[in-house]
């Protein structure tokens, strides 16, 4: 293998930076993942300097040869020229120049883009929709993300936000979201929408939500999206009804991408999206009522993503390779 096809991705997200020393086949060869240390600039770029030194560390130090040049796949809106985090609803990056402040630090060539499009990326490269020429991601995580590939290309928009999904509105003066909106998509079908759902239950069902304040020691303030997610693989009843109703809510959402996009299939993945058909079921189900024009016209195949939590950082790398040359 030479030495100039392996690159670092790294995934940051409002919880955790994941970084992988990345193949040209997209095979993680090493990785490092950690907590996010708040959400303070210059504490988010201190981590992410940590881990790749880190990973080249052992890299230099193995047998996998140098690294070349380093993708981050951010949680924030990226300008087209991957250079600036314009925006991130769950970090402190406003008009953050991070490729620019990254690369002062590190003696390495930087890419940034938007994590869930780096997420796609992969998915499109090497995962779910491999073969497909136009394709839609929805990451699910604390909340969603999206991505378009058409005609192998990454389609940014004129400024770099395409694919924000998680902020379309679907609930005229819902529920307040962390971008200063109402009734946006993600506070509806997200791990946040889970953790919220299963703490109302708490509140007025506390009997049905045994195994939820189980999972929390009876403080329902600290359920998680995760906390729920685990008691639905586990079988608890309540929990899996609450995953239904925001797998329902994933397609009332996933109509109006297709509506839009068109896609040949459309992907879903992040941590929510691991649930798999517990999740995908519900979704299909209000898709296939929802959808205008069904019975009429081709429909996309929505499907869970094969990457896993490796998505973003093999996405990032593989999108720094391509820059490379």
């Amino acid at each position: 293998m030479s030495d100039r096809t392996l690159t670092l991705g790294i995934d940051i997200g409002g919880t955790k930076i994941a970084g992988g020393l990345v193949d040209d086949s997209g095979g993680v060869l090493d990785c490092v993942r950690r907590e996010t240390p708040g959400h303070a600039i210059e504490a988010v770029e201190n981590a992410i300097v940590s881990v790749v030194d880190e990973l080249c560390d052992r890299a230099n130090t193995g047998a996998h040869g140098n690294v070349v040049g380093v993708g981050i796949g951010a949680a924030g809106w990226v300008s087209t020229d991957r250079s600036t985090v314009l925006f991130s609803p769950h970090l402190a990056w406003r008009d953050t120049p991070l490729r620019a402040d990254l690369t002062e630090r590190m003696s390495l060539p930087v890419w940034v883009d938007n994590d869930a499009n780096a997420a796609a990326w992969a998915e499109y490269r090497f995962g779910a929709a491999r073969g497909h020429d136009t394709v839609a991601c929805v990451t699910l995580g604390t909340g969603i993300g999206g991505g378009v590939i058409s005609g192998g290309r990454l389609q940014r928009g004129a400024f770099g936000v395409a694919g924000e999904w998680g902020h379309t509105r679907v609930v005229p003066d819902g529920r307040r979201c962390v971008c200063g909106n109402r009734g946006c998509w993600e506070q509806y079908a997200s791990g946040r929408a889970l953790a919220r759902a299963g703490q109302e239950l708490i509140e007025v069902a506390p009997a049905a939500a045994s195994a939820l304040l189980a999972a929390v020691n009876g403080d329902g303030s600290q359920l998680t999206g995760a906390d729920v997610a685990a008691a639905a693989l586990a079988g608890d009843l309540a929990a899996i009804e609450l995953v239904r109703e925001v797998g329902a809510w994933l397609g009332e959402g996933i109509v109006t991408i297709a509506m839009i996009v068109d896609p040949s299939v459309i992907v879903v993945g992040g941590g929510v999206g691991a649930l798999g058909e517990l999740l995908l079921g519900p979704a299909r189900e209000r898709f296939a009522v929802a959808l205008p024009g069904r019975g009429y016209r081709p429909a996309p195949d929505i499907v869970e993503a094969s990457l896993g939590a490796d998505a973003g950082m093999i996405g990032a790398a593989d999108l720094a390779r391509n820059k490379l040359g």
